[in-house]
């Protein structure tokens, strides 16, 4: 199937997820034509916003997309005091959940450099224009590299 972020993005606002949508679909939001292939949140990692997206994907078949063997998406608490970053592949696409992104630090950092999106089917957080750039310069790829050119491209917001 393929990658359908905004159904991704309902599901996230329906079960209350403490997020903020970063990456290259954050770009695209600020009006940069970029392709992505991923939902890409920074999202707090404590037992409860955890199980909030666990139950926001369930019936999508989550599996851990980084593993050798594709496991389902199984938390437990022990589990979920332990993880940092989740890589998902469900029926709705590819979902990747950053305790932190780079450049700009953990989910409270990362959500003070954020602003409010509206969109049809509800408003979510996303990274600033700045805090966009700082963080895709702080990545180096490439790819970041020349999506930030694209973003500082952008014609001043009112």
């Amino acid at each position: 199937m393929p990658q359908n972020d905004k159904m991704l993005l309902e599901r996230l606002i329906q079960h209350n997820v403490d997020f903020v949508v970063i990456g290259g679909v954050c770009g695209v939001l600020h009006g940069v034509a970029l392709v992505t292939f991923d939902l890409d949140i920074c999202c707090r990692f404590s037992r409860v916003n955890l199980r909030r997206i666990e139950a926001a994907v369930k019936d999508l078949h989550p599996q851990h997309r980084l593993t050798a063997n594709k496991l389902p998406l199984e938390l437990t608490d022990e589990l979920c005091d332990s993880l940092k970053n989740i890589y998902l592949k469900t029926d709705l696409g590819i979902l990747d959940c950053l305790g932190e992104v780079a450049g700009l630090g953990n989910y409270d950092q990362v959500r003070a450099r954020s602003i409010l999106h509206k969109m049809s089917y509800g408003e979510f957080p996303i990274l600033s224009l700045e805090a966009l750039i700082a963080a895709k310069e702080a990545t180096g790829r490439e790819k970041d590299l020349y999506a930030v050119r694209l973003l500082r491209a952008l014609p001043p917001r009112n």
